[in-house]
């Protein structure tokens, strides 16, 4: 007697409720974020489909935004994933990030206020964990010509700060910076350690003929920037 083996999961469903079959036929635009999530990790685990465990995932963490401010013991406390399903998440809001950046080092964007530093940089910085320092580079009509990222960037870290900075600067003729970091508190209040390290930033981009325009902090949904504060 021959038997026949019964599909499950994604498999047996009609091809046309498929998330793959359904990215190709009608664009990626038109899935779900648990679509999307669903063809991320490719497969779920035994009796339970990859749409299953996206839902899952949705259900716990709620959106992609929060998602990239978990830690890895927030990750693994949900049954279902694995280091490379974990991995595969990270990564692809990981590009997302990166892409939005690209985007904007294309366009030659014009910055005229603080404002518009923190419409271009806070998807990236607002959630993140640690605090990251970057460098936007500016030609003589304030367009960005590339965001640089300081290694171990830390305003306790200044000295070596204000080297890598200013040697970027040089290096791509850059007549002018702002440079902005993150608080992962989520209050962009200045701390001691930010007012001495702007201010030396600031003696540093006179002597080397160099102006810094501004040093900005991100929070969660708002910013401080000494320039608007006559700070800088």
């Amino acid at each position: 007697m021959k038997l026949v083996k019964k599909l499950s999961g994604i498999k047996a469903w009609p091809e046309e409720d498929r998330p793959r079959e359904k990215l190709f036929r009608e664009g990626e635009h038109k899935l779900t974020d648990t679509e999307l999530l669903a063809i991320l990790l490719g497969t779920g685990r035994r009796g339970e489909s990859a749409l299953d465990l996206a839902r899952k995932i949705l259900r716990e963490f709620r959106s992609f935004r929060n998602m990239a401010n978990l830690d890895l013991k927030q990750w693994k406390k949900l049954k279902g994933l694995g280091m490379a399903k974990i991995a595969q998440i990270k990564a692809a809001i990981e590009i997302g990030r990166r892409f939005g950046e690209e985007k904007i080092r294309g366009k030659k964007i014009q910055i005229k206020s603080a404002h518009d530093v923190y419409e271009v940089l806070y998807p990236r910085l607002r959630d993140l964990k640690k605090e990251v320092f970057k460098v936007l580079l500016l030609d003589s009509r304030n367009r960005i010509i590339d965001i640089i990222e300081v290694e171990e960037g830390t305003v306790n870290k200044a000295s070596p700060m204000l080297r890598e900075v200013f040697l970027r600067a040089v290096q791509h003729f850059a007549v002018s910076i702002i440079c902005v970091h993150n608080h992962p508190s989520g209050d962009p209040s200045p701390s001691k350690e930010d007012e001495v390290f702007t201010s030396r930033l600031k003696r540093a981009g006179e002597i080397l003929d160099v102006e810094v325009l501004d040093h900005i902090i991100i929070g969660e949904d708002s910013y401080y920037s000494f320039a608007e504060e006559n700070l800088i």
